[in-house]
């Protein structure tokens, strides 16, 4: 059940109508006319594919949501999402403003400092494509000086949206771990000792320019469901 309007801090109703991204601000008024949202309605009633994109949203702009479970009509339990209690929202509401938005002398920065390529991906590609995030997300590192280069990597949108994906369905997005995320793949892929939790390595190799020629000798020699197995084996023996 909602909460009356009339217990939240001025602040905090202040910021919830200073929003104005359709995304977040659809969750918004939901919540407000009904109390929650669920991960359904959010699909069934304005085609949100991906739930905790859209609640992201919102607690990118310094709102506390709540995440809880109901049980949807066939009974199955879902995710719900409300607004915190009033001491949370007390709590959001006196931080700056959410997620400061990332600068473009930050992302010359990055360009200068690793140069004009995905980190996960390692691809090069152009600049106007590539995305700021923070390595550890937002919503469990909190924010960072744009002086700390250091804390950010470029990202392509594909490895934006995965990492986005991979981020919000480990464990540690409830528990809210900074070190956990340090040696996380989706953080520093060139030094991890997990993905999202899961005891795994992975290399990305991008084949570009006359390097395409391999990949298709690659998938000629072994097909393309096979080819990831193909490679292990060869690198097997290379280290033999």
């Amino acid at each position: 059940m909602n909460r009356d309007t009339e217990t939240y801090p001025k602040a905090f109703l202040d910021r919830l109508n200073a929003v104005t991204g359709k995304r977040a601000r659809t969750v918004i008024e939901h919540i407000l006319q009904h109390g929650f949202i669920t991960s359904e309605q959010l699909q069934s009633l304005y085609h949100y594919e991906h739930a905790p994109r859209a609640i992201r949203d919102v607690r990118e702009q310094g709102i506390a949501v709540e995440t809880f479970r109901v049980k949807n009509a066939s009974g199955k339990s879902i995710a719900a999402y409300r607004f915190g209690t009033p001491a949370d929202v007390s709590s959001a509401a006196s931080k700056k403003s959410g997620r400061t938005a990332l600068s473009r002398a930050l992302k010359k920065a990055l360009i200068e400092k690793y140069g004009a390529r995905c980190t996960i991906y390692q691809e090069t590609m152009d600049e106007a494509m590539l995305q700021i995030d923070h390595r550890i997300p937002f919503e469990i590192g909190g924010e960072h000086s744009q002086k700390e280069i250091e804390a950010f990597m470029l990202l392509s949108p594909s490895a934006n949206r995965a990492k986005s994906w991979a981020c919000e369905h480990c464990a540690n997005w409830t528990e809210k771990n900074p070190d956990f995320c340090v040696r996380c793949f989706w953080a520093h892929p060139e030094n991890h000792e997990h993905i999202a939790g899961k005891p795994e390595r992975q290399v990305c190799i991008v084949f570009t320019g006359d390097e395409v020629k391999d990949y298709e000798r690659l998938i000629a020699l072994s097909g393309e469901k096979t080819a990831q197995a193909t490679i292990k084996n060869i690198l097997r023996k290379f280290l033999a």
